[in-house]
C-alpha cells in the first residue's frame, strides 16, 4: 500500500483462507485451549453448537490475508494499534474467510515526514458474506515527500 496511491474511500477485497478442523484445534491447544476450541465433543455442550476457531485465530487467518495482499509492497511500516475489534460470528471448520478493507482515513505524520498514518475499516466474512470479525485499522505507511 501506497501512502500517495491510497484515498479515503477506496475498497479492497481479497483473500481466500480455508479454517480447517485440525489447524483451528492446533492454534487452540497453544493459545486459546478453551474446550469449544479443542474438543469436538466438549464443544457441542456448548451453546455455539460445535468446535469454533479461536477469535484470535480468526485475527491471525486475517492478518495472513492482509499481508499477502495489502501489504506485499513494503510501504507498511507497522501499526500502533487497532480499534473496535468485534467477533460477529463463530468461525466452524471448512469456513472459508476473505476480507474487505475500506480506507477511512489519512494524515501525514507531523513527527515523522517519511511516514504516514492510514485507518481502514477491516472486515473478515465468510463465503457467504457472513460477517465474523471486524476491527478499525491504523497503519504506519511510508510517504515519499520529495516525490
Amino acid at each position: 500500500m501506497r501512502y500517495d496511491a491510497v484515498e479515503v474511500g477506496d475498497v479492497d477485497e481479497f483473500g481466500s483462507y480455508e479454517m480447517t478442523e485440525a489447524e483451528m484445534i492446533d492454534f487452540a491447544e497453544q493459545y486459546d485451549p478453551q474446550p469449544f476450541h479443542v474438543d469436538p465433543e466438549a464443544a457441542a455442550e456448548y451453546p455455539y453448537g460445535g468446535l469454533i476457531a479461536s477469535g484470535w485465530h480468526t485475527c491471525a487467518a486475517t492478518m495472513r490475508m492482509l499481508v499477502e495482499n495489502q501489504f506485499r509492497d513494503g510501504d507498511n511500516l507497522g501499526s500502533p494499534g487497532l480499534d473496535e475489534l468485534r467477533w460477529h460470528e463463530p468461525v466452524r471448520p471448512g469456513d472459508v474467510l476473505s476480507v474487505r478493507v475500506e480506507v477511512i482515513g489519512k494524515r501525514p505524520l507531523e513527527s515523522d515526514p517519511e511516514r504516514g498514518l492510514v485507518t481502514s475499516e477491516v472486515e473478515t466474512r465468510t463465503a457467504d458474506g457472513t460477517l465474523v470479525l471486524s476491527w478499525t485499522s491504523n497503519v504506519f505507511v511510508r510517504r515519499f515527500p520529495a516525490e
